[in-house]
């Protein structure tokens, strides 16, 4: 039905992007909240919309890069830059991905 399981490795908060998504959540409800049960309940759903699904998109893409850096034998400093290096890369076309980034998720 158009869902995709994914599964992470245990204890790695980052290769598992929901980490991401449930921290930006906590920081909204903290800088919107007084303190009482009923502002949490009303600021819930207004926290969870307020994470734009690029974002999350990103997060998704930033786990992959990691998850395959790790899949390459890479220590921990050198997949840092591999990971930091990929998520500054500027492509000159927004319709399409450069080949050599695509085949990294094939």
């Amino acid at each position: 039905a158009g869902h995709l399981c994914i599964f992470l490795p245990k204890f790695h908060c980052e290769l598992n992007f929901i980490e991401y998504f449930w921290g930006k959540v906590k920081k909204y409800l903290r800088d919107n909240c007084d303190g009482t049960f009923e502002t949490l309940k009303k600021n819930m759903p207004l926290a969870m919309q307020s994470v734009q699904l690029r974002t999350i998109r990103l997060w998704e893409h930033r786990m992959h890069r990691w998850m395959e850096a790790c899949r390459t034998g890479l220590e921990t400093k050198d997949a840092q830059f591999q990971v930091k290096q990929l998520s500054y890369t500027k492509y000159k076309s927004h319709r399409r991905v450069p080949e050599a980034v695509a085949c990294t998720f094939d």
